[in-house]
């Protein structure tokens, strides 16, 4: 298995367990964070080695990864494993998974790629790839059927995860927050190269909130050590220290669950606040250079998950240059003083969790175990994913 970021490490762990369920003598190695080895698995590389976005930014990692990747790609073809499960990181696991299926290795590919965003054309790259897809969003399950794809929709893990309904008091006391007081949750991405381009422009964001609303309190989780140092720095280098600000390691739903409003990185977080029924702000800012190619590339109105998903404008998003301390802090501030819209967003984000809630992990195990269902997989040696 290989995933490439915090969202994939806790889908891999989700998945993981409920394999394990099925067969329980597997053997789970490759590339993954802390969640998937708290399930049992093997890294032979941490997730955060692949967790850049961007073009400029793959490039200058280019050598290490292509070098990760190489090594990887070795050991399996040395000693081949059963299934081989690539969860998203496109750019690094469809390549891997070509290879792997041209030696007779099923490729499972666990998210599709977001050909339905920008980038179409790679639909012909990942039919040469994938084995089988495993597809998180409903509408994405007829892309794969029209191009002969084998396709399951499964729906998404984190709307299993994440209750229908979420306890803000209880979570509050827990927090030890007071149950009136206004909360704000920032979460400029689970990336070192997201942090670099947004941390700044959160803490300004968050400067001009607490202008605006004096008492309130700011959580920013930070998924690393290494994003929870870039932070510290910029709040430093801003001399910020006195914002009423207090740093999470990890704990992202608690922080969205207790919030008034959230500011978030666009990515897999938007869909948690989302879950969680929260209203927010998503930004996102990258190299000028990555910025023009993927504007070229992208076919939707919006980049943010909720906004995609519903088929409507449902939260504001600020990109680039537009992604500005000014335009976030009057939309976030604007956004929780008005209680109707806030509740038109409660209600939005609640029918789009109850499609996306499907049992996903057990779904998916699913449809991977009939890739395993050979007669070597029920021998008592362990199989490895």
């Amino acid at each position: 298995m290989v995933a490439g970021e915090a969202s994939g490490d806790l889908l891999a762990s989700h998945l993981i367990q409920a394999l394990k369920r099925r067969v329980p003598e597997t053997d789970f190695y490759g590339i993954g964070g802390p969640k998937m080895q708290a399930a049992g698995f093997r890294a032979l590389f941490p997730s955060e080695r692949l967790a850049v976005r961007g073009y400029a930014e793959v490039l200058r990692h280019y050598r290490e990864i292509t070098g990760i990747r190489r090594k990887l790609l070795a050991d399996m073809l040395d000693d081949p494993p059963q299934v081989f499960i690539g969860v998203d990181a496109p750019d690094f696991n469809l390549h891997l998974e070509k290879r792997l299926k041209a030696h007779g290795i099923p490729a499972i590919h666990y998210v599709s790629p977001s050909i339905w965003a920008w980038r179409g054309g790679r639909i012909r790259g990942i039919a040469q790839s994938v084995s089988h897809m495993l597809a998180l969003f409903p509408f994405e399950e007829e892309i794969y059927r029209r191009n002969n794809i084998p396709v399951s929709y499964v729906g998404h893990p984190l709307a299993d995860v994440i209750p229908l309904e979420v306890d803000r008091s209880a979570l509050r006391e827990k927090l030890d927050i007071p149950q009136d007081q206004l909360v704000f949750a920032l979460l400029p991405g689970s990336r070192q190269s997201e942090l670099h381009f947004m941390a700044d422009t959160f803490i300004e964001t968050a400067k001009r909130l607490n202008q605006r609303f004096p008492q309130a309190r700011f959580l920013v989780p930070l998924a690393t050590r290494e994003t929870r140092d870039m932070f510290d720095l910029a709040l430093y280098r801003l001399s910020a220290q006195e914002l009423p600000i207090t740093r999470l390691f990890g704990h992202a739903h608690d922080a969205m669950g207790v919030a008034d409003g959230v500011l978030v990185a666009s990515g897999t977080a938007t869909l948690e606040a989302a879950l969680l029924k929260k209203p927010m702000v998503i930004a996102y800012r990258m190299s000028p250079w990555s910025w023009r190619l993927m504007r070229r590339m992208k076919y939707q109105s919006w980049v943010g998950l909720p906004n995609i998903l519903a088929g409507h404008f449902v939260v504001p998003e600020f990109l680039q240059d537009d992604a500005t301390p000014d335009n976030l802090a009057q939309a976030l501030g604007n956004l929780v003083e008005d209680q109707e819209t806030c509740r038109r967003i409660e209600s939005a984000f609640t029918l789009l969790h109850e499609q996306l809630r499907q049992n996903s992990s057990v779904r998916a195990a699913e449809a991977i175990v009939q890739y395993l269902n050979r007669k070597d997989v029920w021998t008592s040696a362990p199989q490895a994913v």
